[in-house]
């Protein structure tokens, strides 16, 4: 009840992106649908359409994927202040946010249950009728577990993902709770830094007897080098403590801490994990291994170009591994890429707006990064599998069709989801400038220098990697 009231009560912006997950849902059921019935039309071809069963996997894992992107983006799944006195911690938020994409999903696959029905004639008695509709197994029964399991893979898959990318976790540099606790004296948390020495009790307040009463300390009751560490140790945390809270009484959920996350639990999305390349000083870790892998790839594709043999999928084992390595290594290089595209922006004395550009792209680099690295491994594999197999005047059933629009329909709304991501994780900063006097005009400059920029690099690399893994095998 409460997952539906926050979807009903969310803002426009929000229920689009629902609603576009919900169209990707149906149109990933149908698909779904689509392969039972030519199973149930053609008992005597299982390979076919097994083969057409593990296509639908790829427009599956991009529903999932702008699924677990439009619940992250929503500014009801993080935690809110109050909300955890009345039971919402962060895993109740983290099953509500599972919940109503599970309940978005299911949208969907009732959609497409209820088009493929009208369209097998079901619902009208009236069948469709034209060429290539051998998919619909008109006049065969649909089995209900096999048509209620394949309904069911979306809002489970999605469901399930959004819960793992959401779950609460505690920051990076929080000390683990399975690890062994050691606590100091009495009243502290946990052990500090520094040794306690014999006689901490005692020479507990010390420091504050001689302001009290009016003189100086003697030089035999001067601090020891672990005292003064210690005390300045208390005074920094204090410090710390007394920014991090605020004057406007914010939650603790919400409020970075001394390292500059957040004191307490939240979303696993909004925690950088080590090495991810999200602060602007790390690059992400997975440039190195994402040019390994478009290596291998493109060398599979020129290799299975040189051999030629065979004419169709099934026979070419390695034209097809060609072009789907060469995707995955971009899509792992895509965060690297977007870092090295912000250094090079502030490189060769940088402007204000270029130094401004460049330093939000190295931030963003994995937020922004990973789609857009999958966005270019989509497009390309598509290139590559489009000149590989639908050469010679060969057509493209409809049903691919939907399904490429469908993956690259996904991993577009994805990287716009993320877009929109970073811009309100930056609305602070924003802010900032405009309050220091910079120009009204300088968020949308540097975000179109940021999209130039992005651009200019990465689309002569998807047409290379494309056309290298898609070249046509030799006679």
């Amino acid at each position: 009840m409460l997952a539906l009231r926050l979807t009903r009560g969310a803002r426009p912006a929000v229920q689009l992106r629902r609603l576009l997950v919900a169209a990707a849902s149906a149109g990933t059921g149908f698909l779904l649908l689509c392969a039972l019935g030519h199973a149930l039309g053609r008992p005597g071809a299982p390979p076919d359409s097994l083969l057409r069963l593990v296509w639908c996997a790829a427009p599956l894992a991009a529903t999932v994927y702008f699924a677990v992107a439009v619940a992250r983006a929503d500014p009801g799944a993080g935690p809110r202040p109050g909300l955890s006195a009345l039971g919402l911690g962060p895993v109740r938020m983290m099953a509500v946010s599972a919940t109503a994409t599970a309940l978005t999903c299911a949208l969907g696959s009732v959609t497409a249950l209820l088009v493929f029905l009208h369209l097998r004639g079901d619902l009208t008695g009236t069948p469709f009728d034209g060429s290539g509709t051998d998919f619909l197994a008109v006049g065969r029964p649909l089995p209900l577990p096999a048509t209620l399991t394949l309904l069911a893979l979306v809002p489970g898959s999605a469901s399930v993902a959004v819960a793992v990318a959401l779950r609460p976790r505690e920051p990076a540099g929080s000390p683990s709770r399975s690890g062994r606790t050691a606590y100091g004296r009495f009243g502290a948390y946990r052990a500090t830094a520094v040794r306690e020495t014999f006689g901490a009790y005692g020479r507990f307040g010390r420091h504050l007897e001689p302001a009290a009463r009016g003189r100086r300390p003697s030089a035999a009751r001067q601090r020891t080098p672990e005292e003064a560490r210690a005390h300045l140790q208390t005074q920094t945390q204090t410090q710390q403590d007394r920014l991090s809270t605020g004057p406007s009484g914010q939650d603790p959920e919400r409020t970075p801490g001394p390292d500059g996350t957040a004191s307490g639990l939240r979303p696993a999305a909004a925690v950088p994990a080590s090495g991810s390349g999200s602060g602007s000083g790390t690059a992400p870790s997975g440039l190195p291994w994402g040019i390994a892998v478009l290596a291998v790839g493109l060398a599979a594709g020129a290799y299975a170009s040189r051999t030629g043999v065979g004419a169709v999928p099934g026979e070419r084992p390695g034209a097809l591994a060609g072009p789907v390595l060469a995707a995955v290594g971009l899509a792992l290089a895509g965060p690297g890429l977007t870092h090295l595209c912000g250094r090079l922006l502030q490189s060769v004395r940088p402007g204000a707006l270029r130094l401004l550009a460049g330093r939000l792209l190295m931030t963003e680099a994995t937020r922004i990064g990973r789609p857009l690295g999958v966005v270019c491994a989509v497009l390309s594999g598509a290139y590559a599998l489009g000149s590989l197999y639908y050469t010679g005047g060969r057509p493209a059933g409809p049903l691919a069709l939907l399904g490429v629009l469908l993956v690259i329909g996904c991993t577009v709304a994805t990287l716009l989801t993320a877009a929109v991501e970073a811009r309100q994780a930056h609305a602070g900063t924003t802010a900032a400038l405009l309050r220091l006097g910079a120009p009204s005009s300088t968020p949308r400059r540097a975000a179109a220098l940021r999209a130039g920029a992005l651009l200019a690099l990465f689309g002569p690399l998807t047409v290379i990697v494309a056309h290298l893994s898609g070249l046509s095998p030799a006679p």
